[in-house]
């Protein structure tokens, strides 16, 4: 049965409303951090305290009182004095006694202050030597309530003087959220304990076991930076990372791991060494440090000079290069064109800025790029998606030299062209990749892709994964697709998975399994950097099916692409 939701009534002050509040806070998992931070305030019994006071003094307001007269601290020294002139009575002995006492009379101010609504600070006048009054520091007390959480600062050591002071804030911490807190303050105190004499890790301690309420003594920075704004410089990670194995970092547990493909929003670039972000879809809310896209370049630069990193631009063993009598549905193409091109990438894989991108009517459909590692039998797959539904879908037309069949018609199945044509526009660089095979050449070109994006219909083409570096632009914004076959550890496990039939893989030794397995790892560290998609193909009909929904959700759906292409 459904709780029935309570209803304050006209007369509820601040602290049963509060209170109410409190108790209708739920867990969601979407706000778990944010939901418990705002219990924690709410439940706070000095808040609930200044609650119930500021609802006594309204009461007491709307009375509209006025003061029976505006000097009671001079009729109770007048009455006081009246008292010890003669001989006195047990009550007027305990009445003086309450008069003189130092509450009362502090009392006693307070009434004669707000009679007289004298609120106004009296402030002393300036010295003569003003300057030098400059130095004089002023101290600021923050009160800070974190659970269970870290603070969401760190601090370091100035040099020169030898004060504590926050280097940096997070962004969703405890500080953050505060407002409390900036860059440049220098700590003095954590819950009445003077930190002017410990070590940086001491005082990191110190700020972490402290729990719910965390007082602060803070000398504010004589320039406070301005409250930064939310960022909106989006970057795809090219490489993993995590915190609790980097060594440099200035605090592991402030770090951001992240996996290589995650999407990273990047709060603040003001620190030129370690960058804020967060995770686009992670529900916490805190920014963590990541190694900025210049530091990370050098850190990777300083590994490769030092032999601990292969050299980025040294030759590579393409994929192609393994057994050619094992490529079960690919032609031997050889020498593809392009390998040697640029992708507008720097060298070292670090991080590639982003932006959403979303289909509209009227514009060229997204090129849909498939490569395969050894196995995969992509060029299948392909014609067997496109056969389905041909008025959506369709491939490029290739060009070949070899003679045109009887059945066959030029532009149909193939551009039949003559080889010295062939080498001319391969020397143009016509083509995406182009090979040979039997003798005979065949190639891809460009023209037959924007030929099939002119009829509003949505290209495939599978390629070599070095084609990449072609395709890769703003006129195609290609979608890649990494197709992988799902490969059996071993025959005997193979025996109890395949088909009477021998299924795909029914005729294959372990040898050529660990063949298919070294092609898709080797795939996956040249270029998974620019996979937006993994296929794992079960088998041809799941395959098929799986594709197709991609297809299909590539033209409704929001998708992250490099912001180099909007640009163009």
């Amino acid at each position: 049965m459904k709780e029935a939701m309570p209803v304050l009534t006209a007369g509820a002050g601040l602290h049963e409303t509060l209170a109410l509040l409190t108790s209708q806070l739920r867990p969601d998992a979407n706000h778990k951090e944010d939901m418990v931070f705002l219990k924690d305030v709410f439940s706070e019994r000095s808040l609930g305290y200044l609650m119930k006071i500021h609802e006594k003094l309204r009461q007491y307001e709307r009375q509209s009182p006025t003061p029976v007269l505006h000097s009671a601290s001079s009729l109770a020294e007048n009455v006081a004095e009246e008292l010890q002139t003669g001989p006195m009575s047990t009550e007027e002995k305990e009445l003086l006694h309450l008069l003189t006492s130092p509450h009362l009379k502090a009392v006693l101010s307070v009434h004669d202050t707000v009679a007289q609504k004298n609120f106004d600070p009296v402030l002393p006048p300036l010295p003569d030597d003003f300057e030098d009054e400059l130095d004089e520091e002023s101290v600021k007390i923050v009160r800070l309530v974190k659970n269970k959480e870290p603070l969401g600062a760190t601090i370091r050591r100035d040099e020169a003087t030898g004060a504590v002071i926050v280097a940096r804030i997070m962004r969703g911490g405890a500080a953050d959220r505060s407002g409390l807190v900036h860059v440049g303050d220098e700590l003095r105190e954590v819950n009445g304990v003077s930190v002017i004499h410990k070590r940086p890790d001491e005082i990191s301690q110190l700020l972490s076991q402290s729990q719910g309420s965390i007082t602060l003594k803070i000398i504010p920075a004589i320039k406070e930076e301005d409250r930064l704004r939310e960022s909106k410089v989006y970057m795809r990670a090219l490489f993993d990372y995590t915190p609790l194995e980097d060594k440099a970092t200035p605090c592991q547990e402030a770090g951001l791991p992240f996996k290589r493909g995650d999407i990273l929003q990047v709060v603040t670039q003001d620190d030129p060494t370690w960058w804020q972000a967060k995770r686009v879809g992670d529900s916490n809310l805190r920014a963590g440090l990541i190694p900025s896209k210049q530091f990370q370049e050098r850190r990777l630069a300083y590994r490769m000079k030092m032999g601990t990193l292969p050299n980025p631009k040294s030759p590579k063993k393409p994929a192609s290069g393994l057994r050619r009598s094992f490529r079960l549905s690919r032609k031997d193409r050889q020498g593809s064109s392009g390998e040697d091109s640029e992708i507008g990438e720097t060298d070292f894989l670090t991080y590639e800025e982003v932006t959403r991108y979303q289909h509209r009517s009227g514009e060229r459909p997204r090129l849909v790029v498939l490569i395969g590692s050894l196995g995969a039998r992509i060029n299948e797959l392909k014609q067997r998606v496109i056969a389905e539904n041909p008025h959506r879908y369709a491939v490029a037309v290739p060009h070949t030299t070899r003679p045109k069949k009887p059945h066959e018609k030029d532009g149909v199945e193939y551009h039949f062209v003559t080889k010295q044509q062939f080498d001319a526009d391969a020397l143009n660089n016509k083509f995406i990749e182009h090979g040979e095979y039997k003798e005979n050449q065949y190639g891809t070109s460009i023209e037959a892709i924007r030929s099939v994006q002119a009829k509003n219909k949505m290209c495939i083409v599978d390629v070599q994964p070095e084609a990449l570096k072609r395709l890769r632009t703003g006129e195609f914004k290609p979608y890649v697709i990494f197709v992988k076959p799902r490969i059996p550890e071993s025959r005997r496990r193979r025996s109890a998975a395949t088909s009477p039939g021998g299924g795909e893989h029914g005729r294959l030794t372990d040898e050529d399994l660990q063949e298919m397995r070294q092609s898709a790892v080797q795939i996956d560290q040249q270029y998974g950097h620019l996979v937006d998609r993994v296929l794992i193909k079960e088998d041809s009909a799941s395959a098929c099916a799986e594709l197709r929904g991609i297809l299909e959700r590539l033209e409704r759906d929001s998708f992250w692409v490099p912001l180099s292409w909007m640009r163009t």
